[in-house]
């Protein structure tokens, strides 16, 4: 049988790295190939830890010579984990940009239970409705819950290929795209990984996920400052970050230490406000009454103290819990006055982007192009 290196290096370039998204050859995973007969040996480096990566990046290279050069091509493959070297710097925006992903922002809470994941779901299908391409990574690796908030918890993404890689195609539901743990865990099991674990899951969805042209990529983050936050300030460039609240003392605490993180210098993450969630309850059969169950005005006094946006309140109402239990966010109810709550906080933080990118230099964003649905921001 008659086949060259390069004949081997074809093949390779259909494969992609776990968690890189990039081929092989491209990223320079290949360190070396041997051609002799009918035998090759090849020599690969990836930074993936875990036995399941080495494991498929074997199969998939012995799949992809047998099938494209050889079936009768004796393939043996040496792999070694490398750790890449940081070549990262104090107070520049770290991580590599996804393609055609336009702005990245972060939704923080220091605190669980706050909400945060019902703000997040309700934003984006503002921004879809506001004319947006919108995606949403639900980085909560131990409690994801974006896939029930947008319907489509028995959905699973699709293995499809883009320029002969296989790329998961996120679940669409109103307008937006969606990617989650959730839809690859058990619901009765409880997640059992350390850190590094789920920060190379997280690596797979994010780069390993075909997101096509973005306006928005809201990323749902976990509760506290921990080994996810960390691992998604270094993987992505993150445009801004918007931290969730509620009013009372405890809540603020942990929100003002999550605000804290994003302004470390080692992170440097613009913040771009604070959003009040269940700021006041009003009784239906008294309209006019506004019950401060858990304190008054404690984010926006927050907001200040800090020296950052107020972008807006949520009121405890019974509905928004029910509407994200079935899978229907209220930002989908037309003409009612949550819908526009969710919709004026949304401008806010559009408005706030804006400003934050525009006194970046413009090698390090990428600015909105369309302001579809928000006469109201000001360029």
């Amino acid at each position: 049988m008659s086949f060259t290196k390069q004949d081997i290096y074809k093949a390779l370039e259909t494969i992609t790295a776990p968690g890189e998204g990039k081929s092989l050859i491209e990223n320079n995973n290949v360190t070396n190939v041997v051609t002799f007969g009918d035998e090759v040996i090849v020599d690969v480096t990836i930074s993936n830890p875990t036995l399941q990566a080495k494991k498929k990046i074997e199969s998939e290279i012995s799949k992809a010579i047998k099938t494209a050069v050889g079936e009768k091509i004796e393939v043996k493959i040496n792999v070694k984990v490398e750790k890449p070297e940081s070549k990262e710097t104090p107070n520049q925006i770290k991580g590599k940009a996804i393609p055609n992903i336009k702005n990245i922002i972060a939704i923080a809470s220091g605190k669980g239970g706050v909400g945060k994941s019902t703000i997040t779901s309700n934003v984006a299908i503002s921004l879809a409705k506001m004319g947006f391409s919108v995606g949403v990574l639900d980085a909560d690796v131990y409690g994801p819950s974006q896939h029930i908030m947008f319907d489509v918890e028995k959905a699973r993404p699709l293995s499809v290929k883009v320029d002969g890689r296989s790329k998961m195609q996120p679940v669409e539901n109103y307008g937006v795209k969606l990617l989650s743990l959730g839809f690859f865990t058990n619901p009765d099991e409880a997640v059992i990984w350390r850190g590094p674990m789920a920060s190379k899951a997280l690596n797979q969805l994010i780069f390993d996920g075909n997101w096509g042209e973005l306006d928005f990529l809201l990323i749902d983050l976990p509760p506290g400052t921990g080994d996810v936050h960390l691992s998604i300030v270094q993987a992505l460039p993150i445009n801004g970050a918007v931290v969730v609240s509620t009013p009372q003392n405890i809540a603020l605490a942990d929100a003002k230490k999550g605000v804290a993180m994003f302004q470390q210098k080692s992170i440097n993450v613009p913040v771009l406000g604070i959003i009040e969630n269940m700021a006041y309850f009003t009784p239906e059969e008294l309209p006019n009454n506004k019950y401060y169950i858990f304190g008054k005005d404690g984010a926006k006094n927050l907001a200040i103290d800090i020296k950052t946006k107020f972008l807006g309140e949520i009121p405890l109402v019974q509905s928004i819990r029910e509407s994200g239990d079935v899978g229907h966010p209220v930002a989908l109810q037309e003409g009612t006055v949550l819908e526009k709550s969710f919709t004026d906080i949304t401008k806010e933080i559009v408005s706030e982007l804006l400003k934050r990118n525009s006194n970046l230099p413009p090698t390090e964003v990428v600015r909105i192009t369309t302001m579809s649905g928000c006469s109201s921001v000001k360029k």
